[in-house]
C-alpha cells in the first residue's frame, strides 16, 4: 500500500491541478499538506516578507481548499516552520514513498526541493502554473527570445493559445492511518483581505463566472489603465498568484467566451496579459539565479538608498500626491492597479534614486497577488536590469496624473484624512 504526501505550494485548487491528480492516481493513502514557511516571517528591510493582507488572503484560500478536500473525505494538514524539515519528518512519520508538488522555478523553491532530494526523498514535481505548456513552445526555454515582443510573435506564429485544463480528481485517496500532529490550528473564521477579494478556489470560479457573464472582457482594453473600482481590470491576479485558479482555466473559458460572442480587442488583450505572465515565468528557466542579483542581467551598480527615504515612499509621504495616493492604497488594501504599480516603482527608482530590491520586497510583503515571477520580472523591467532593450522605464508622474487622474478623484480618495 503506497502512501504519498501532496505538498500544496502556489496551487491551492483541485481543478486543473495535474500534480494533485497524479498523486491521487498513484496513492493508496494521500496526506495533503500546506506549510507556512518560517522564511515568510523573516524581517527584510524592517518588515515581514508576508504582510497582513497576504496572510488574510492566504488564510481564506486555505480554508476554502480545506472545505473542498473535506467534502471528498480528505483534509488539509497545515504546519508552520521550515518546509524541508517538516516534510522530512512527515515522510518518516507516515512512511511516505514520495512527495508530489508543483514545480516552482525560483531560487528559494528550487533549493527546497534540492535539499529534500539530497536526503534521498523522492520528489515528483509538475510544472503547471503557466497558460502554455513549455514542451509545446517553438523553442527550448534555455534559448527563448529575451524580448517579450519576439517571444509573443513566435508563440502566435506557432498558433499556440493555451494548454487544455483537466478536471478535478473524481476520488481522493484516504488519509493515512496514522496522522501527524498539525502545528497550525484550523481556522474557524473566514478572513477577508480586501473588499473585492476573498481567497479560495470557489471564490475564484465565482469571480470568473460573473466577469464573463457581465461581458466585461469586451471593455477590458479600454478600461485596463483606470485606477478605481473592481471592473476596470480583470482582477484575476490574486487568485492566480496562489493558484486558486489556473491560467489555463481562465484562457479556456475566455476561448469559450470568444466562440459565443466573438473575439475582440478586449479578449485578445486579456490573453496577451496572461502571455506576459507566462513570459516572466519562462525567463526563469533561462536566467535562473541571475534574475535575483542586485545588478539583474546587467553590470549596473546599485546605489544605497537611505532608510528615511524608503520610509517616506512605502508609507506614502513623498510629497508627490499621485505616488502617495498609490502607496497608501497599497498599504491599506493590499492591492494596486498595474498602472499605479509602474508609476510608484518608477518614482522610487528614478525620482528618489532608491534600491529597486527594497521596492520589490515591499511589494512582496503587501500585495495579495504577489507572485515571485511577475514581481521580480516587473521590477527588473522598470529598473532596466532585465531583458528589456530600452534599459529602464522612467515615468513622468505629472503626465501620468493628468492622463489617468485629471479630476484628482483617485488622489482625493486615498489622501483624504
Amino acid at each position: 500500500m503506497r502512501t504519498l504526501i501532496y505538498w500544496f505550494r502556489n496551487d491551492l485548487r483541485l481543478a486543473d491541478n495535474p500534480a494533485f491528480a497524479q498523486a491521487c492516481s498513484n496513492a493508496d493513502y494521500l496526506l495533503p499538506v500546506y506549510i507556512h514557511d518560517s522564511k515568510e516571517q523573516d524581517m527584510v528591510y524592517g518588515f515581514e516578507r508576508q504582510g497582513l493582507h497576504r496572510k488574510a488572503f492566504l488564510r481564506a484560500s486555505l480554508d476554502d481548499l480545506k472545505t473542498q478536500l473535506q467534502a471528498q473525505g480528505s483534509d488539509l494538514f497545515e504546519f508552520a516552520g521550515k518546509s524541508t524539515k517538516i516534510l522530512l519528518q512527515l515522510v518518516q512519520d507516515t512512511a511516505a514513498t514520495a512527495i508530489y508538488c508543483e514545480q516552482i522555478e525560483a531560487p528559494e523553491e528550487v533549493e527546497q526541493v534540492r535539499i529534500l532530494q539530497e536526503q534521498a526523498v523522492e520528489v515528483k514535481e509538475f510544472w503547471q502554473s503557466s497558460m502554455l505548456e513549455p514542451q509545446a513552445l517553438p523553442f527550448v526555454l534555455e534559448k527563448m527570445p529575451d524580448v517579450f515582443t519576439a517571444f509573443r510573435r513566435e508563440v502566435e506564429r506557432a498558433q499556440l493559445k493555451f494548454a487544455q485544463p483537466i478536471n478535478a480528481p473524481k476520488k481522493i485517496p484516504l488519509l493515512p492511518g496514522t496522522l501527524p500532529q498539525r502545528s497550525v490550528a484550523p481556522s474557524s473564521t473566514q478572513s477577508v483581505a480586501h473588499p473585492y477579494f476573498v481567497g479560495g478556489p470557489s471564490h475564484a470560479q465565482t469571480h470568473l463566472k460573473q466577469y464573463l457573464e457581465r461581458r466585461l472582457p469586451d471593455s477590458y482594453k479600454e478600461t485596463r489603465n483606470q485606477l478605481i473600482g473592481m471592473d476596470y481590470s480583470s482582477k484575476f491576479s490574486a487568485w492566480l498568484a496562489l493558484g486558486c485558479i489556473s491560467a489555463r482555466e481562465i484562457a479556456a473559458q475566455l476561448s469559450d467566451y470568444e466562440n459565443r460572442y466573438g473575439a475582440n480587442d478586449g479578449t485578445y488583450w486579456l490573453w496577451f496579459e496572461l502571455l506576459w505572465r507566462d513570459y516572466f515565468r519562462f525567463i526563469h528557466f533561462k536566467y535562473r539565479q541571475n534574475l535575483y542579483r542586485a545588478s539583474g542581467l546587467t553590470g549596473l551598480p546599485v546605489k544605497p538608498s537611505s532608510q528615511a527615504s524608503f520610509e517616506q515612499w512605502r508609507f506614502g509621504n513623498t510629497g508627490s500626491e499621485l505616488v502617495d495616493a498609490g502607496m497608501r492604497e497599497l498599504y491599506q488594501s493590499g492591492y494596486l492597479s498595474n498602472r499605479m504599480r509602474q508609476i510608484v516603482a518608477s518614482y522610487w527608482i528614478y525620482d528618489m534614486q532608491g534600491d529597486w530590491r527594497a521596492g520589490a520586497a515591499w511589494f512582496e510583503s503587501q500585495l495579495i497577488d504577489y507572485d515571485v515571477y511577475s514581481n521580480q520580472g516587473n521590477w527588473l523591467y522598470i529598473a532596466g536590469r532585465g531583458t528589456d532593450p530600452r534599459g529602464g522605464r522612467p515615468f513622468n508622474v505629472a503626465k501620468q496624473a493628468q492622463d489617468h487622474d485629471p479630476q484628482k478623484i483617485y488622489r482625493k480618495l486615498w489622501l483624504s484624512p
